[in-house]
């Protein structure tokens, strides 16, 4: 397999916090120090569903949950956890919670709107339905959402379901130079340095970001196809 080299050949390990930079395919360098672990949502309280017993909010009627919900979904930058939408709405009992966010994107589908309700990054989110991407890129001038070469998506493949995954292992499926493309997707935010391996030379671990699940509308990565469904006819 032959593919345009992005930089040279050396390896030059990857900024960990990149920003996403669209439509840019050159690989930035520089050096990278291993980044912690991501945080389950920015601003998330860390409360377990039911660490807390019922409050104010378990009063409200099904119809004012869902109605809040909504607009907490609305409002919010960043996907909502169960913990974090419980402790928004008052403290209803977490089912509650749950079955008014089912009964939200029900309602949605049948009024014909077009949103959805959508579970991602660990938490729920209100998105617009795919038919409307292309009246949505007009917003920002794009004809379509950026292209991912067939190179960087098998790369991108690998580390999804290997992760945490080197550059020599990710070079070892592919044969063939993993270093520019890896330094490309962790520009771009789909991938980031999550450590160290724990052998010889100590090198980078790679693992997929949020943004990739955003990206692939992936409530987590249990969500990925495995090898029955990419098999079947």
């Amino acid at each position: 397999m032959t593919e345009e080299p992005l930089t040279p050949a050396d390896e030059a390990e990857p900024a960990a916090d990149a920003p996403f930079a669209e439509g840019v395919d050159e690989p930035a360098g520089g050096d990278a120090e291993p980044e912690a672990a991501e945080s389950a949502a920015d601003g998330d309280l860390e409360e377990a569903p039911e660490s807390r017993g019922p409050g104010p909010g378990e009063d409200k009627s099904d119809d004012q949950l869902v109605r809040e919900a909504a607009a907490l979904l609305f409002a919010s930058p960043e996907p909502l956890s169960d913990g974090r939408l419980r402790a928004l709405l008052e403290r209803p009992r977490s089912a509650r919670v749950r079955a008014a966010v089912e009964a939200l994107g029900q309602r949605l589908e049948q009024v014909g709107l077009p949103f959805q309700v959508r579970q991602l990054k660990g938490g729920w989110t209100l998105l617009t339905t795919p038919e409307c991407g292309d009246v949505i890129g007009r917003l920002s001038g794009q004809s379509g959402p950026e292209r991912i070469s067939g190179a960087a998506l098998e790369t991108l493949a690998i580390v999804a379901y290997r992760q945490p995954v080197t550059k020599a292992e990710v070079e070892a499926v592919r044969g063939v130079q993993a270093g520019p493309i890896l330094r490309t997707l962790v520009d771009r935010g789909l991938v980031r340095v999550t450590g160290r391996a724990e052998v010889p030379g100590a090198p980078l671990e790679y693992g997929t970001t949020k943004d990739f699940l955003d990206r692939f509308s992936l409530g987590s990565l249990e969500e990925l196809p495995r090898d029955a469904e990419l098999t079947r006819d």
